[in-house]
């Protein structure tokens, strides 16, 4: 058999101190695609790959791995055969340089023939790489080049891990020497749970590692882990005639808490269902790691499931410490809420003069009074109350300086809604304090209400406009104030609640909110360019192509919901069949029209001036089309307009192909360039559709 289709399998573990919970997903996949990567850059071609991680491990098992690549050959180019030799039959100083270059006597060159004509040249076979021997290198490359923020050291040794190192298995088959990593000798050696196992493991082959470790109380493989993790508690929940609910996040960090869970089921008094139930959901899911469960209508009930990394002869008393030591901390946000719930939101005011918003824009008391009339204004131009919105704005930032927001900073808004409620506030201005901050991600819902939407909307223009103005926009990965999050809340708010505002005019407002010179000059044309960009990657997502998106901002649209309409209209022109010839016409008209003097003046199209046959068809279908098109654009329908405008593909290719646009007669030329003008002002209305890249 030869060399190139031998085949073994290959195990790689990193055992660990316990790794960090809501990272072991990602560093695990990290893991393995390293390996991978390794291999592939070697081309050492393999079989099924797949990936372990838990609390002490990273592991990677890959099956049928090439242990020797293919040789391949592997060609050198000089310079070009004809200038190899002089006149009197020497090697020329281009040849024989890069014959020293390649280790080699000229006359051991050969002639390749190449697209570009012969060429001095040398080929060499090459062997490939053995993985036996490049196995520690791409073990080590893959560690070195894991996504860990902040390494550390432990002990005397150098080394730096996210944690401490034990033991390292590196096993191609039976072969388990392969140098050392992270300071560890490699070998066939693992080890089994904590507390359930005791001894390290020896492995025979890769094959073994699962079934070892599950011998071991250890289910090594995170989906499959994660997946009784899921299952189990959604039994707990069952038995309570219940639903538990499985936050993605809070999954894949009791994921990589446990390696052999064992779901169990805890009750809380039914007093502390006084308290918001967010609140409660908090204190469980961020300081406890427990799911909640709630009735057939979605509310709380008093149980909670945990998940245990040990299979406890007692599970009683496993259940007694989960609930002796969530009461305190439901005993706390009890106590918050009662406490809370004596001062008014409108009292805590003053205390926001203390709090810095940021310390060129201010406190956030100034913040609270420059959304409050942002918000007035824009909940008069969509049709809201502006006193509702005044006074939404001015409460919004007041649960900031709660005691239930200090202890649990993501009951933000969620707390004011409920203290504005207490206070007897108005139904709107207490629902806008937690609507406020929706969308909080994408996807997320929407303010439901206009004053909510009113009140959001200031909020995240009036930071865009400060830290903006201020000099501070972000900047790569950069973003400390969230404002690309912001924009596109922004934007899905306009679009999706069909607001049909201005930006441009809304970012003006939010300026003038300002002192006087405290913002840059020409902040909000700079936030409006920033923001109008993010549309860019919301339409790829739809998968719209990047140049409908240029056509409509040709036109510098500034009305989000009106450039929505305007972009899908163009999406949908693209595919009718005229749109190609049109677009090239288009292209065409532009081109003729921006070599005019900036000065030209163009006018109303003469009927007496159209002499030629297909100049004055062309005329008269942009007359009837025309007037149809600008019915549809009244209405502001976009779609209707550009296909409407489609049945002037025929009378302009026929205008192209028969008449002289550069007429010697001054006025014939001047009254066909006033037509073509015209017809591109009727597409200009919707879009510059000279800018698609339409395939015929």
């Amino acid at each position: 058999m030869s060399t190139e289709t031998v085949t073994d399998t290959l195990l790689v573990e990193l055992g660990t101190e316990e790794l960090p919970p809501k990272n072991l997903k990602t560093l695990g996949l990290a893991f393995r695609d390293g390996i991978v990567e390794g291999l592939a850059q070697r081309e050492l071609h393999h079989g099924e790959v797949r990936w372990f991680a838990s609390p002490r491990r990273l592991a990677v098992l890959i099956e049928s791995v090439t242990l020797q690549a293919a040789d391949k050959t592997v060609e050198a180019l000089g310079p070009p055969a004809d200038r190899a030799k002089d006149d009197a039959g020497n090697w020329t100083p281009a040849a024989a340089g890069f014959a020293k270059k390649q280790g080699i006597a000229p006359e051991q060159l050969e002639t390749i023939d190449t697209p570009k004509g012969p060429r001095l040249g040398l080929r060499q076979t090459v062997a490939g790489a053995s993985t036996a021997d490049c196995l520690n290198d791409i073990i080590n490359d893959s560690v070195r080049n894991l996504p860990i923020a902040k390494r550390m050291r432990w002990g005397a040794s150098r080394v730096e891990f996210v944690r401490p190192v034990h033991w390292v298995v590196a096993m191609l088959g039976d072969n388990c020497s392969h140098g050392e990593v992270l300071g560890l000798a490699t070998g066939n050696t693992t080890r089994g749970h904590r507390f359930h196992s005791s001894g390290d493991i020896v492995l025979a082959r890769p094959e073994d590692y699962e079934q070892a470790l599950a011998d071991a109380k250890v289910v090594a493989d995170f989906e499959r882990r994660q997946q009784m993790i899921r299952e189990q508690v959604e039994v707990e929940a069952s038995a309570l005639q219940a639903t538990a609910v499985i936050d993605a996040d809070l999954l894949d960090e009791v994921t990589g808490l446990v390696e052999w869970p064992v779901a169990l089921t805890g009750a809380f008094e039914e007093r502390f269902l006084a308290v918001p139930a967010e609140a409660l959901v908090s204190s469980m899911k961020e300081h406890q790691k427990y799911f909640h469960v709630v009735d057939g209508d979605g509310g709380l009930l008093p149980h909670f499931i945990t998940v245990s990394n040990i299979e406890s002869e007692d599970p009683v008393q496993v259940i007694d410490g989960n609930e002796r030591v969530i009461r305190p901390r439901l005993s706390d946000a009890a106590f918050f809420f009662e406490t809370d719930k004596k001062t008014a939101l409108a009292e805590r005011l003053p205390a926001l003069e203390k709090i810095v918003f940021q310390q060129q824009l201010g406190t956030l008391a100034e913040k609270s009074r420059r959304i409050a009339q942002l918000a007035a204004a824009l909940a008069k131009n969509i049709g809201s109350d502006p006193e509702l919105a005044t006074r939404a704005a001015l409460l919004a930032k007041t649960d900031l300086v709660t005691e239930m927001v200090l202890e649990f900073p993501d009951m933000q808004g969620i707390a004011g809604a409920y203290y504005a409620a207490h206070d007897g506030e108005h139904a709107d201005v207490a629902a806008a304090q937690a609507q406020q901050y929706w969308p909080r991600f994408a996807g997320d819902r929407l303010p439901e209400s206009a004053t909510a939407a009113a009140v959001g909307l200031a909020d995240r223009l009036d930071t865009l406009v400060g830290i903006f103005g201020i000099g501070q926009p972000p900047t790569g990965s950069k973003d400390p104030f969230a404002l690309r999050r912001a924009s596109l809340a922004v934007l899905r708010i306009l679009v999706e609640k069909e607001l049909d505002l201005d930006l441009r005019e809304c970012l003006q407002l939010a300026v003038q909110q300002y002192p006087a010179g405290l913002l840059a000059e020409g902040t909000a044309e700079q936030v409006l360019a920033y923001m109008l960009e993010r549309f860019r990657t919301w339409y790829e997502e739809e998968g719209i192509a990047v140049e409908v998106f240029r056509a409509v901002s040709a036109t510098d649209p500034s009305r989000p919901l009106d450039i929505q309409r305007r972009v899908h209209a163009v999406h949908a022109f693209t595919r009718l069949p005229e749109a190609a010839a049109l677009a090239a016409a288009n292209k065409r008209v532009a081109n003729i029209l921006d070599k005019l003097d900036a000065g030209h003046n163009f006018s109303i199209v003469s009927t007496d001036l159209l002499q030629e046959a297909h100049e004055k068809a062309l005329a008269e279908s942009l007359a009837s089309v025309g007037a149809e098109s600008a019915g549809h654009l009244e209405q502001g329908a976009y779609t209707e307009a550009l296909a409407a405008l489609a049945a002037l593909r025929e009378p302009v290719d026929a205008f192209f192909d028969g008449v002289m646009v550069n007429a010697d007669d001054e006025a014939l030329r001047n009254n066909r360039l006033n037509l073509l003008n015209a017809l591109r002002q009727r597409f200009l209305q919707v879009a510059d559709i000279s800018q698609l890249a339409v395939v015929k």
